[in-house]
């Protein structure tokens, strides 16, 4: 599947997102007012790579959020990441995260589905490529607490194919784990 295809996907996907959770039946309680805001949290990530030559992935992250409403937020994330290998004669793959997101609260304003994208660049071991950066994931949050699960694709850094080339794009599915406040 070609990038502008997934891309389109996504898209999709979250746009769905947003009118399945705005098509409830209609609420007859007054409506509360809403302090807008921004929040800070400061997460723990680890991941499984789901392409050779890398098997772990670790990082921090710092994840400034602007709540639009009760439900509707938007996000900038940065951090570090890095991408293990798995055979001692390869190099691990460490970078920097810069992403933009969108995040939806879908029950109980606590469970949420979230898209990000933006670019990672690649600070270790000479290699300076920078990648499009596209990470959907589903998560639950409390006042402190942040959990989330999420898949985070790579798509100009290389792989090994199954039959030894390389290739382009990399993929992990990893948790992420944060502490969050109000600013």
């Amino acid at each position: 599947m070609k990038t502008t295809e997934k891309i389109k996907v996504l898209l999709v996907f979250a746009i769905s997102i947003l009118f399945a959770s705005n098509s409830q039946a209609q609420d007859t309680q007054i409506a509360k007012n809403y302090d807008q805001g921004f929040r800070l949290g400061i997460g723990l990530n680890a991941g499984y790579a789901i392409h050779d030559p890398y098997k772990l992935a670790l990082g921090a992250d710092a994840r400034l959020q602007y709540d639009l409403s009760k439900r509707y937020s938007v996000t900038l994330t940065t951090g570090f990441s890095n991408l293990f290998v798995s055979k001692a004669d390869g190099s691990d793959l460490g970078f920097i995260p810069a992403k933009a997101g969108f995040k939806a609260f879908v029950w109980n304003d606590q469970f949420y589905v979230m898209g990000e994208g933006g670019a990672a660049f690649a600070v270790t071991n000479g290699y300076h490529k920078t990648s499009l950066l596209l990470a959907p994931s589903i998560g639950y949050a409390s006042k402190y607490i942040d959990v989330s699960l999420r898949y985070e694709h790579y798509n100009d850094f290389a792989r090994l194919n199954n039959n030894g080339s390389q290739g382009k794009g990399v993929g992990q599915v990893g948790v992420r784990v944060a502490y969050g406040f109000d600013l």
